[in-house]
């Protein structure tokens, strides 16, 4: 019986000592080389199996230059979009023998660089989701963060796939819904000002009121989350407008929660949309109107794009456009009539 090392481990050593074999051939044979003779190999095999001898999953890591893991950054993982992108990631790259390392930082653009900088020298790849990050600074990092894969941002940087939702489609065809149902003001209930896709919601706005010059489309400060929404009732309801577009559906959760207690009807008085189709967008009271995205299947193409980097395969047509689709639900309705004068 071969004897343990110092610290009581079966180390390869042993293995190679039991096999009568190098500790090269047993190295090579563990981590897969096909390249040794079968016989020596089920030798060194049969070894270790008998020896109970367990690979040093950091080592083995070193010694390949790989570590089967690729890493995320998210700005926000109590969002349930950045979780159903999560989701759709972790899966598909678990059917090729990989585990996600996830970075969250929690809304803080400065960390967003640094976050992306220390989970690619843990992971072999990397899919950044940073819409906070200034144009800049993603051109600057980028390069050095290959292989990278982009989720709602581009790059000018050669040979980085970037997966990128029409958020200015998605809000103009919600805008042209409401005007449809009779509604001439509206407010968009904007998102984080550094944010890229809220960048490319009022791209879209602009677009829209190109075409549509008599309706009045108000700006209102606003953020990512419940709270943002439940807390701009007040200029919401000032700025006068029948129909909300609000970032995302968090937002527009919380704005209907907020006008429920001010005795405001929804959408009775005013009509709200959200954007995303989270999971709960169609289990609220009313159920609301949004742009749905895909989300789930960024995930899973996320992976595939890395993939095809990692391992250095050719693909036509890295990357790709989504189109969000209308779902309309209870949150919308018909403008409310202006009321008519009366005379005695």
């Amino acid at each position: 019986m071969a004897k343990k090392s110092a610290t009581g481990r079966i180390g390869i050593v042993d293995v190679a000592v039991k096999a009568g074999v190098s500790h090269a051939t047993v190295s090579r044979v563990m981590n897969g080389n096909f390249t040794v003779d079968p016989d020596i190999a089920a030798r060194v095999r049969a070894a270790a199996v008998e020896l109970k001898y367990q690979p040093n999953p950091v080592a083995r890591s070193l010694a390949l230059g790989k570590t089967d893991t690729i890493g995320i950054v998210v700005p926000d993982l109590a969002n349930p979009t950045f979780q159903a992108i999560l989701r759709g990631l972790s899966r598909a790259a678990a059917e090729d023998g990989y585990r996600v390392l996830i970075a969250d930082s929690f809304e803080v653009s400065s960390e967003e660089a640094i976050l992306a900088g220390e989970a690619r020298r843990r992971c072999d790849g990397l899919v950044l989701c940073a819409p906070r990050m200034s144009d800049a600074e993603l051109e600057e990092i980028a390069p050095s963060l290959h292989p990278l894969v982009l989720i709602n941002r581009t790059t000018a940087a050669a040979g980085i796939p970037s997966l990128v939702v029409d958020y200015g489609q998605g809000v103009r065809d919600l805008a042209e819904y409401l005007v449809g149902l009779g509604h001439r003001r509206l407010a968009f209930l904007a998102g984080p000002a550094g944010s890229a896709s809220n960048g490319l919601r009022l791209e879209g706005l602009e677009a829209f009121k190109a075409r549509h010059p008599q309706v009045d489309v108000t700006k209102l400060d606003g953020g990512s989350d419940f709270d943002s929404g439940h807390g701009a009732v007040d200029s919401v309801l000032a700025s006068g407008a029948t129909g909300i577009l609000a970032f995302n559906d968090l937002v527009a959760m919380g704005l209907m929660s907020g006008l429920h207690e001010r005795g405001v009807d929804v959408p009775g008085d005013i009509s709200v949309t959200g954007f995303d189709d989270i999971p709960f967008a169609r289990y609220t009271t009313p159920t609301l109107t949004t742009a749905a995205v895909p989300i789930a299947e960024l995930g899973g193409q996320a992976w595939r794009e890395l993939r095809a980097l990692i391992r250095e395969e050719d693909h036509d047509a890295p990357g790709g456009r989504y189109q969000p689709r209308l779902e309309i639900r209870a949150s919308s309705g018909p403008a409310k009539a202006p009321r008519s004068a009366t005379h005695g």
